[in-house]
Order: structure tokens, then C-alpha cells, then sequence
């Protein structure tokens, strides 16, 4: 399953498993025991979930045609443009018109561009005029670069805490079926793919996840529903003061704040940890980049095929003809949101337990040093066997239309086999939390010391 060169499928089953035990330590915490089993069918079909997406039996492409790999003058460069605005700045920084729509010949000229450029030249154009392209490396290569020893120095899970102050909030036995994140509320503020499939992970297991957007970057139609089921979305404009000011009562009576931008980026809006932390002290702060927190390349942008390309792994998985591979799966993307969802799972046990405050750091980039460099190698057992995706997948009707979809892979011994309700539309649901049960805090009212001198 998931046929590599690198332990891939190994990853998928690591990951899925970790996320299944950190739920089952917190049902436990909460007064509930139980087991999870972890399938590597199952979790091979979730690693390429959105492939198996149909909406009315329509299926959709995968990439954008000017996502791809390129030659140029002395290498490869592997190019992002799926979102209008990528596509965008990637033809205007190579002397292109972003506004043609003639593919063909588009295609060729912008080959030619890239043909007479150097990789490392068409690395940086692009990305100084705010798009997505990176040179392909060797893995050796990588491990030289700067950004790769900065990485190396991070952990591939960063789980610390940030402040004892905090009280502890205790959260009643969850109801059945078996639902370890019942009464959690989860800010979502992340797009694509691997902080969605974190939170779609919580929503399954009973979290009141609400995603919120801005109205300025429409998501990827595959990408919100395929990522969507169990939440509810939102949009917020946070250049308005009246969003501003709703988003910042989300914020006080969240549990968890997931974000998926660059380091920094949201720092803008009053939304860095600590900010976060201010309105309140308790909140777990999840954060997720590309290509880590620290070093040269921090603060770029980044999807999971680039950082395969950056990394070496488009290198090793280098076809016949000598142009650079991928992986079965946008592995990195949904392993990295498997232990995002486990981390934060993590977090709430030790907040229910000790009470403080707790942060979580993961990047895409960490993830793929694991799989090069630090997971054991794939053994050869034989040809690989695809799965059979029709047991793993499922239909429902939503208001999106009729889907077809994969089932989650983690599965805990009297918890749900799905989730409980299906995506709704980007955007379509109220800026607002669900009614919960009471949440106890420790000798204290649910909501007792959020005010900011109890920030530390």
C-alpha cells in the first residue's frame, strides 16, 4: 500500500496511531476506557482522501496545470499555482501576463522561461514576488541548506508548556458513543490540507470545530469538503473591526486555536500566542508551517509538493525518465495533521490533569526529515497491494450534494465510524459556538480566570 521508495505507509499508520492513542489516554482522563485499532487499509485510503471525493459523482483534478515540474538550466523547479493568486504572481515575476488564458501556449512559454533560468534563480524570483516555486534538491543538498539544519534542531512533534497559571478545566465523562473531545470548542484557523485534516480529526471525535476564513482567499472547492466533515464554516474579515472584535469573543471562549499560516502572519491581527493567551490564559495554541519556525526559510510560503521537492524527496522518488517523483499521497500534509490532532488531544489530557498553558509547533518540513532520515527503511515484503478503497469509503447525502467519501481511520472501540454531520459550504455557517455542557473548572466557574491578569 502506498507504493515508495520511503516508508510512506509506515508514516501513514504511525501517525494515524498516534492520534488514536492520544484519544483514548484522553477518554480514559475522563473517566472512560477503551482501545483504538488502526487499519493499514484504512489509513492508506485517508492518506489520499481527497482523491477518493466525488460530490455527485463528479471527481476532481488534483493539481492545477501549471503545478508541475519544470527543467531549467541546470536542474528542476517544482511550481504551485492552484490558487488564482499563486498563478498569478508566478507568471508575473517570470515576464508573463497573468490574465492569459491561452494553456497550451502559456504552458510553453512559461517552459521556455524556466528553461533558460537556473533553478536557484527561478527560486527566488518567484518566490520575492510572493509565489510558490522551489529548486529540486537532493537529499544531501538539503541537509546542507540552512533552513535544513535550522529544522533539524526543532522536534517533530513540539509540545511545551507555556505557563502553570492556568487552572485546571475539567471536562465531564463524554456521552456514547465514545466522543473524547465532547465539550472541546476548536478554532480553526487553517487552509488546505494538513491543519483541516488535524481539526477534522477532533470533529470526529466530538469537538465543536468552527473554521473560520477570511472572505478574500476562497478555499479550494475538493480541499473544504474533502477536509470539512464534523465542522462548521465561517467567514471573517479581519481588516474589519466589527469581524475583529467577533473574532476576539470566539477567541475567549475557545479551548483550542489551530492556525496554519506562516510564523508571523497572523501576528498582524493581534493573533500570536501570546496575544491569544491574553484573552485566555488556559487556551491550547496549535500552530503549523511549511517549513518550521526557525531559520531563513520560516516565514515562507509552502505546500506539501514543495517541500517534497526541497527536501529530497521528489529526488528519491525520481522516475525512469529522470524526472523528480512524488509520493503515493500528499503524505506530509496529512501525516503532519494525524499528529497535529494527537498533539492537541495530548494537550487537553495534561490541561485536564495539571491545568497551564500549552503550545504545540509542527511543520511540514520536520515531517519530512522524519520520513528521510529517521523512520526505519521500507522492507521489500513482496509487491505492493493497493487497497481496496470501496471498504474504506462511504456515501452521504450534504448540502453540497450527494458524496462519496473516505471513512476516518482512526477507530476507537465504541466511537463513531464516521462524523456526525457532513461539510456544509464554505462559509456558510454563523461566526458562533454551539451550546455546550458545562465545563468545571477546578473549585471555579467554567470561564473563571480568563481576564488578563491571570495571562502567566
Amino acid at each position: 500500500m502506498l507504493p515508495a521508495r520511503l516508508p510512506v505507509a509506515d508514516l501513514a499508520v504511525a501517525c494515524v496511531a498516534a492520534a488514536g492513542l492520544a484519544a483514548t489516554e484522553l477518554a480514559r482522563a475522563r473517566g472512560v476506557t477503551d482501545s483504538v485499532r488502526v487499519d493499514a487499509e484504512a489509513a492508506a485510503t485517508a492518506f489520499t482522501s481527497e482523491r477518493h471525493l466525488r460530490v455527485d459523482g463528479r471527481a476532481f483534478e488534483g493539481f492545477a496545470p501549471l503545478s508541475r515540474f519544470w527543467p531549467a538550466a541546470d536542474g528542476w523547479v517544482r511550481t504551485h499555482a492552484n490558487y488564482p493568486h499563486h498563478r498569478r504572481r508566478l507568471l508575473a515575476a517570470l515576464g508573463l501576463d497573468p490574465s492569459r488564458t491561452d494553456g497550451a501556449s502559456l504552458t510553453a512559454e512559461l517552459a521556455d522561461r524556466i528553461r533558460a533560468e537556473t533553478a536557484a534563480g527561478v527560486e527566488e524570483a518567484v518566490t520575492g514576488a510572493g509565489g510558490l516555486a522551489v529548486a529540486v534538491r537532493t537529499p544531501q543538498q538539503w541537509s546542507a541548506h540552512p533552513q535544513s539544519v535550522a529544522v533539524a534542531r526543532e522536534p517533530l512533534v513540539g509540545l511545551r508548556l507555556d505557563g502553570p497559571a492556568a487552572p485546571r478545566r475539567l471536562l465531564p465523562p463524554p456521552e456514547h458513543p465514545l466522543l473524547p473531545a465532547a465539550g472541546v470548542r476548536v478554532l480553526d484557523l487553517t487552509r488546505v490540507i494538513a491543519g483541516p485534516v488535524a481539526t477534522r480529526v477532533l470533529a470526529l471525535l466530538g469537538a465543536d470545530v468552527l473554521r473560520v476564513d477570511t472572505p478574500r482567499l476562497p478555499e479550494i472547492e475538493v480541499q473544504h469538503v474533502d477536509t470539512g466533515f464534523g465542522k462548521r464554516s465561517a467567514l471573517l474579515e479581519l481588516r474589519q473591526p466589527a469581524d475583529r472584535a467577533r473574532l476576539d469573543d470566539l477567541v475567549a471562549e475557545a479551548d483550542v486555536v489551530v492556525t496554519g499560516y506562516r510564523p508571523a502572519a497572523l501576528d498582524q491581527f493581534g493573533l500570536s500566542p501570546e496575544a491569544l493567551r491574553h484573552q485566555r490564559p488556559d487556551l491550547v495554541v496549535a500552530r503549523l508551517s511549511a517549513w518550521g519556525f526557525s531559520g531563513p526559510w520560516a516565514g515562507r510560503r509552502g505546500f506539501d509538493s514543495l517541500v517534497q521537492a526541497a527536501t529530497g524527496i521528489a529526488d528519491v522518488q525520481r522516475r525512469a525518465d529522470g524526472v523528480p517523483g512524488a509520493l503515493p499521497a500528499q503524505a506530509l500534509d496529512h501525516g503532519t495533521g494525524y499528529l497535529l490532532a494527537a498533539a492537541v488531544l495530548r494537550a487537553l489530557t495534561l490541561r485536564h490533569q495539571q491545568g497551564g498553558a500549552w503550545s504545540i509547533q509542527l511543520s511540514l518540513a520536520r515531517t519530512a526529515r522524519w520520513l528521510l532520515h529517521e523512520l526505519p527503511p521500507r522492507r521489500s515484503v513482496g509487491p505492493a497491494a493497493a487497497p481496496d478503497p470501496d471498504r474504506w469509503c462511504d456515501e452521504r447525502d450534504a448540502p453540497v450534494g450527494r458524496l462519496r467519501y473516505a471513512l476516518p481511520p482512526v477507530s476507537l472501540l465504541g466511537g463513531p465510524r464516521t462524523w456526525a454531520t457532513p461539510p456544509t459550504p464554505w462559509g456558510g455557517d454563523p461566526p458562533a459556538w454551539l451550546p455546550r455542557a458545562g465545563v468545571v473548572n477546578s473549585g471555579r466557574d467554567a470561564d473563571a480566570g480568563s481576564g488578563p491578569g491571570h495571562a502567566r
